[in-house]
């Protein structure tokens, strides 16, 4: 099948431009006098994204670390840029939760987006495909070309659709994500000089740099992408730019985005410089537990439900940094199991928010109560994703922190005694918010007046809730895919280049 599925159709090619062009054809047919036609066209283009991306399931390979679906075209001859793309484990999970995720914010913005649908639709659906292009590049310039690309819709977005400081928290967006990604630029173009004239990935993981270039590579790399993860104390952009995001932008915020940054760390710092990784290892174990700890303190006095669960992304993205750098299995493997699973739960979390503000337009949690008593599906649903963001077995979110917690022990017994406190952030902050919003008694006439949830988001609730069960009671799919490409970079990692 993997031959088959590889050698037939650009199957990656396809997962990127699929959902672009279905962006560029409801621009082009969207009116806002017929806005059903532009939600059902959005819907169709969204989920075609996602059934082109399910062949890279189906023929993936588990037994190797090579990179599969390879495509290769020379692009820009004269400075060796091609447009070179192939998945391995590490990324293959990212490209199918972009996908998905793309459905799911398509049905969330259904009713809720009544002016300028066309642009709103179009908006994610080119993100969508801009995003996998991140995942799937294999050459440092096309790499860099999508991963900043990223912006321009997403700035869009919380710009256009966004709440009343909307433009302060768009150009505070862009102007920290642009730069720290030009010093990533200036490493690349050094390592495109070093490698003899290459923008191929694969071969800067081979370049032999000497300690200080690798410091300065390293450094240059942080810059981007410690900004988008976001690390502390870079991370100020975020609550701001999830607070007055919509809630399709904030789910595809915390469920994608971060994750971009993340990844470069996999797909870059560590192969490209592991000296400079292993000796800086220290700091970046540091930078992590100050996220880990001190943005959930941060979390648990926020009266904002959006803000709260902003700063738990911080909180839950310092997990996965602080598995990258134990450099052991369980830290690496249950890091990129933990990106997943944020990707559901973090997303279910602003999708909770989102259905609360659509009918009450507050966040303030003080402003709620007893929620349940007049919806109690939603509750339900509420209470899952809850449990979920504080780790609670048997939900995706155990998996992966559980797994990182094993791999910082293995690394240092008290680093990760720390790194098990957060645990008990989690718990504090996301069921006391739990308790305030959705138990006891109704507080006012306008909680009184709310209404359950209605068919379409009862099934994106259930979506969600199933791959946050599924995936939290059988991981195994999850951690197949992942575990010889880990291997594999560890390995590397392992030997010096000095």
């Amino acid at each position: 099948m993997s031959d088959m599925a590889s050698s037939t159709l650009p199957w990656l090619t396809l997962s990127i431009f699929v959902p672009i062009v279905a962006g560029l054809i409801v621009l082009a047919v969207g009116r806002d006098d017929r806005p059903g036609l532009t939600r059902w066209l959005s819907l169709i283009g969204s989920v075609l994204g996602f059934l082109v991306t399910l062949p890279l399931y189906t023929g993936f390979r588990y037994d190797t670390a090579d990179m599969q679906f390879v495509e290769n075209t020379p692009w820009i001859e004269s400075i060796a840029v091609n447009y070179h793309l192939g998945i391995d484990g590490i990324s293959m999970w990212f490209v199918l939760l972009t996908a998905f995720i793309t459905i799911i914010v398509v049905l969330a913005g259904w009713e809720v987006i009544t002016k300028r649908v066309a642009q709103y639709m179009a908006s994610f659906l080119i993100l969508s495909g801009l995003m996998v292009g991140v995942f799937a590049a294999l050459d440092g310039m096309l790499f860099y070309v999508f991963f900043e690309a990223t912006l321009i819709p997403m700035y869009l977005i919380i710009g256009g659709w966004g709440g009343p400081n909307r433009v302060y928290a768009a150009f505070k967006f862009f102007l920290y994500t642009l730069a720290g990604s030009l010093l990533t630029l200036i490493a690349f173009i050094y390592l495109w000089h070093a490698s003899g004239g290459s923008f191929d990935i694969l071969t800067w993981h081979q370049l032999k740099l000497g300690f200080t270039p690798q410091i300065f590579v390293f450094i240059a790399l942080l810059a981007a992408f410690a900004v988008k993860v976001p690390m502390w104390p870079v991370h100020t952009w975020l609550p701001d730019a999830h607070v007055e995001a919509p809630t399709g932008g904030s789910v595809v915020l915390a469920a994608i985005m971060l994750k971009l940054g993340a990844y470069g760390f996999l797909r870059f710092s560590l192969p490209i410089a592991p000296d400079a990784s292993h000796s800086l290892a220290g700091l970046m174990i540091a930078l992590s537990l100050v996220a880990v700890i001190y943005i959930g303190l941060v979390a648990i006095v926020q009266d904002d439900m959006k803000k709260l669960v902003a700063y738990s992304s911080v909180a839950h993205m310092g997990f996965v940094t602080l598995g990258f750098f134990v450099f052991n299995t369980a830290g690496l493997e249950g890091a990129i199991v933990q990106m997943i699973s944020h990707g559901f739960v973090s997303g279910a979390m602003f999708l909770c928010i989102g259905v609360l503000y659509d009918r009450m337009h507050t966040r303030r949690i003080d402003a709620y109560g007893g929620v349940v008593n007049v919806m109690p599906r939603f509750v339900t649903f509420f209470l899952l994703f809850s449990l979920a963001n504080c780790g609670l077995p048997a939900t995706s979110g155990f998996v992966g922190e559980f797994t990182v917690i094993m791999g910082a022990v293995e690394y240092n017994f008290w680093i990760g005694l720390l790194t098990a406190s957060a645990l008990i952030w989690g718990a504090g902050y996301s069921l006391w918010m739990f308790k305030r919003v959705a138990l006891g008694d109704i507080v006012n006439d306008e909680v009184r007046s709310m209404v359950d949830l209605n068919k379409r988001e009862f099934f994106i609730m259930a979506m969600l809730g199933i791959m946050v069960l599924y995936m939290g009671i059988y991981p195994k799919p999850f951690t197949d895919v992942v575990h010889v490409s880990v291997q594999a970079l560890l390995q590397h990692v392992s030997i010096s280049k000095l």
